[in-house]
């Protein structure tokens, strides 16, 4: 496995760092654009992590770079099939803010230098 691979994967610990972090879905919890009401106690509880800066763009591993989210929300930003994806992204930011000190884009990219 390559470093940057290594970098960007993300371990066990931090996996249950997000998990005791966030306790659900950050969308969930804020209430926006809640998924159907047949579909919300489903998606709700099937979590994922979901990244920021995303790995294929050599997203880090790290909790600043990561959040909970269920699937419903987590394939809307990731395919941004309602046009939300912006909307999110400015929310998944401040969140993140508010809870890492000296939170910084640049700072969630793998970096061979």
């Amino acid at each position: 496995m390559s470093k940057r691979s290594r970098a960007c994967d993300i371990s066990d610990k931090v996996r249950k760092e997000i998990h005791a972090r966030d306790g659900g879905c950050i969308f969930c919890r804020l209430g926006y654009m809640l998924p159907p009401e047949d579909e919300f106690t489903t998606t709700r509880n099937m979590l994922q992590i979901m990244h920021f800066i995303p790995r294929s763009q050599g997203g880090l591993g790290i909790p600043e770079n990561l959040a909970l989210g269920c699937t419903y929300h987590h394939d809307m930003l990731d395919n941004g099939n309602l046009g939300l994806r912006d909307d999110m992204m400015t929310i998944f930011e401040a969140y993140l803010r508010a809870r890492h000190e000296g939170w910084s884009k640049e700072k969630l990219r793998y970096s061979k230098w």
